[in-house]
């Protein structure tokens, strides 16, 4: 169950790189975390990152590249996944699933491009596929 949610969350990931979500740190040095919850558009993120303790851990040194999933693409979930990863029970779950978004380093949009598959911090491979101006994550 979890491979499929994990699946389906990256079929839908958007590479957030116009939202500045690229690295630990953008331009005006602030973190992924704070960039995300500034942007407006990355609240369940957010709340899963905290969730699963990782919020302290993307604040920290990097760099790490983030292919977030916008609110969006959460909402395009079956019907309670979110509800269900939040759950203190399913931590690990859900830090799998955040940590398969997460690569080490600092990746920008021109490099993703070049890409056909990374290394994610959770041990996992994603594939990297470039459709015109969509980038799609798996």
């Amino acid at each position: 169950m979890i491979r499929r949610m994990v699946f389906g969350m990256t079929a839908m990931a958007v590479v957030a790189m116009a939202q500045g979500l690229a690295m630990a740190q953008d331009a005006s040095g602030k973190d992924i975390v704070t960039t995300a919850v500034e942007a407006g558009s990355f609240k369940t993120l957010a709340a899963a990152l905290k969730a699963a303790g990782l919020v302290q851990t993307l604040q920290g040194k990097g760099p790490f590249t983030v292919f977030a999933p916008s609110d969006e693409a959460f909402a395009k979930l079956p019907a309670g996944t979110v509800d269900t990863l939040l759950k203190p029970e399913n931590k690990q779950r859900l830090i799998a699933v955040l940590t398969y978004h997460v690569v080490p380093g600092k990746v920008l949009a021109a490099d993703v491009v070049k890409l056909k598959a990374a290394a994610t911090v959770n041990g996992q491979r994603v594939d990297v596929k470039v459709d015109g101006d969509k980038v799609q994550i798996d």
